[in-house]
């Protein structure tokens, strides 16, 4: 090479990384003038693994679909509930009749708790939890997309914390229920619902146990049933009644309660399993009333305390020991004792009381179970006719309140357990009201109407009967709220 090709060389290079370096900026520099928004950034994509065609999303992690399917049919439930308050000075109605002033601090203000709750049919059928709507004067759903409507309750069982209500609506996207039997711990499940007031929040975590008994459920018959699914997926206050699904969008247990000492989700939470919820909700659909089936036993899990306490050997590592044997019952009929140790149910194991609590929910009386047990350590079975609480097979049938209708005034015929509670002959409630003057007389929904004048009313017939009689004239309305406070109103009719 001679010195003139050397230079010539020389400034070829020079020209080619110049140019190299030109383009190179050219192409690596922002485009100014085309992107003029960040829809137009965020298309922009230097780097993505994910469209990187070697990265495969494991099968069954991608939680859009199951969140798309489920949302339109998460709703949320808002509960209007009468609040007695203090108040001063003597009511002359009070002093001489027992009811209060409609005027004043004395009219009942209005507690509200809110809630979630899920579409479980297209005509409207919603299930959520009982203590979501537990003493509702009115009970208002709201849909995604935010239509709004007030709903009957069909039916509640406390012993269960479940909820089934109806709103008048028609081809309503809903979830399906699927099976918490095959539900697998370290599934991954959604919690879907409103919590804090945050419409349609999603959360993920995986089902982390199954059967747990917390110990939360009260019931005056000692029938509660706990065997819940147990959850890290986030739920916090206004949760409570929303779905837990699978990746399918299928209902595996509906939420009800969270551990935590803050009251704010501490890491778990706990929902009912939908083996119960499905057959809560049949039977509240069809008969208006929880049909429980029951063995008739006393039971405790085997445990080493246990068999410190009774001061005797069990004769069993694990399984539900019979305490006790109620006479008359199903289990007695079947011969079961106390100190039979129940191992499973029907062919499926049943070492706790949850579990064991969880197959025998799932059936009505005059339901057969095979249930197995051990007797001083020997394997054995029988087969058991399941019994009400009281004492034979029949079903309860529950009858749903007459609603009646006047001038814009809704009235159902007052409910058994309310005339229980409040120790009345009848009554009737109003459940709606659209009409100016009964709002400005004070009225409220949840008001029980006992005597309109020198009427006795005992129903919503009764209502409109005396209504009519009075047309025209000023008449007092005296009843009492589900709280107990009693009040009267003035009403030009």
């Amino acid at each position: 090479m001679n010195r003139k090709q050397f230079f010539l060389g020389i400034v070829l290079a020079s020209l080619i990384g110049g140019l190299v370096a030109v383009l190179g900026v050219g192409l690596l520099q922002p485009n100014q003038e085309t992107s003029t928004n960040f829809t137009e950034k965020q298309n922009t994509s230097l780097v993505n693994w994910l469209n990187d065609e070697s990265f495969v999303v494991p099968e069954g992690i991608n939680f859009v679909a199951s969140a798309a399917q489920v949302t339109p049919a998460v709703v949320h439930v808002r509960s209007t509930v009468s609040v007695s308050r203090n108040r001063q000075g003597v009511d002359p109605m009070e002093e001489l009749f027992g009811f209060r002033s409609p005027r004043g601090e004395s009219t009942p203000r209005e507690g509200r708790s809110s809630g979630s709750g899920a579409v479980i049919s297209e005509d409207g059928y919603i299930v959520t939890n009982n203590h979501v709507i537990e003493n509702a004067t009115k009970v208002e759903i709201t849909l995604e997309d935010n239509r709004r409507f007030t709903a009957r309750v069909i039916g509640a069982d406390p012993t269960t914390d479940l909820a089934l209500l109806k709103i008048e609506a028609n081809n309503l996207p809903y979830i399906p229920f699927g099976d918490s039997d095959q539900a697998q711990i370290g599934e991954w499940v959604l919690a879907v619902g409103n919590p804090y007031e945050l419409n349609s929040t999603v959360t993920a975590g995986i089902i982390s146990a199954k059967s747990r008994n917390i110990g939360i459920l009260r019931d005056e018959n000692n029938l509660q049933v706990e065997s819940f699914i147990q959850t890290d997926a986030a739920v916090n206050p206004g949760n409570s009644g929303g779905p837990l699904v699978n990746l399918n969008g299928e209902i595996v247990g509906i939420n009800t309660a969270i551990a935590s000492r803050t009251g704010g989700f501490s890491g778990y939470s706990f929902a009912v399993p939908s083996s119960i919820a499905k057959k809560v909700m049949d039977d509240l659909l069809e008969f208006g009333a929880v049909q429980r089936g029951l063995l008739g036993v006393t039971i405790q899990d085997v445990s080493a305390d246990l068999e410190e306490n009774l001061g005797e050997d069990i004769k069993a590592d694990r399984g539900v020991f019979v305490v006790e044997v109620r006479e008359g019952s199903g289990g007695e009929e079947a011969g079961l004792k106390r100190g039979d140790v129940i191992i499973g149910v029907d062919g499926v194991d049943t070492y706790t009381t949850s579990s064991l609590q969880e197959r025998v929910a799932r059936k009505r009386p005059g339901d057969k179970v095979v249930v197995k047990f051990l007797r001083d350590g020997k394997e054995m079975e029988t087969t058991a006719t399941l019994k009400n609480t009281s004492g034979d097979t029949k079903v309860v049938v529950k009858v749903l309140p007459k609603i009646t209708e006047f001038e814009g005034v809704v009235f159902e015929d007052l409910k058994v357990d309310y005339q229980e509670r409040l120790e009345l002959e009848g009554g009737a409630t109003i459940t709606s009201i659209d009409n100016p003057a009964w709002r400005e007389a004070g009225v409220q929904e949840g008001f029980i109407i006992t005597k309109i004048g020198r009427t006795k009313i005992l129903s919503g017939e009764d209502v409109i009967k005396a209504l009519k009689s009075y047309e025209g004239e000023e008449v007092i309305i005296l009843g009492v709220y589900p709280n107990g406070q009693r009040s009267y109103y003035e009403l030009d009719l």
